[in-house]
This record gives C-alpha cells, structure tokens and sequence, in this order.
C-alpha cells in the first residue's frame, strides 16, 4: 500500500485568518466538492507565499462564498491574502487519479488541471 495524492485546490486565496478558533480550514463547499474532499477530512495545506506546511481537518463553509479560512494556531502561519495549495491522500494498492483543480484569485473554480 502505498500513500496518493487524491484531491487537491491549486492557487487558493487565504480570504480569512481567525486565530480565536479551534483550529482547521474553512473551505467554500462547492470547492470541496469539485475537488472531492469531505468535510472533517485530513489535509495538507502548502503556503506557496511563505512556505509553511501544515496539516489541519475540513470545515465546509458557505457554497461559492470563495471563502478559504485558516482557523486557530494555523492562522499565525498562514494569513489572510497567502496563496495556497490544500492536497489530500489516500493509502491504496492501486494508482489513483487525483483531482486537481486550479482555482482563481476569488477561490472560483476555472478548470480540471488533469483532465485528459
């Protein structure tokens, strides 16, 4: 068995940083779904504006608000205006095809980065 990338939001816009919180990343529900994440599900969050890494779980936020927050300690990481990638994986026997979506400076999806 080996560890695969399968979902993954590419070029993200950090729209909020709320240390207060209890920690994840909010993210816009229709991106969840494009991207075939779940809500609660683990991720791996990659600034590429700074170069943190992290890992945090799934909160669904509202559909095509482009909301992408950082919540609790992982908001004093990465900040609001970052750009980001969110990449999830699955442990399998076989190859998976990921999803990958590219997203624009609203968090609004603009197309399938793999699709053949």
């Amino acid at each position: 068995m080996r560890w695969y990338l399968r979902s993954k939001i590419h070029n993200a816009t950090v729209t909020e940083a709320k240390i207060n919180y209890m920690g994840s990343i909010t993210i816009d529900s229709a991106l969840i779904k494009k991207a075939g994440f779940h809500q609660g599900e683990k991720v791996a969050v990659w600034d590429i504006t700074n170069g943190e890494r992290l890992e945090t779980y799934i909160i669904e936020g509202k559909k095509n608000s482009g909301i992408i927050c950082m919540n609790g300690a992982a908001a004093k990481k990465i900040k609001k205006s970052h750009i980001i990638i969110i990449a999830g994986f699955e442990l399998s026997n076989k190859k998976i095809r990921p999803k990958i979506i590219l997203v624009n400076k609203n968090n609004k999806f603009i197309k399938y980065l793999n699709k053949k």
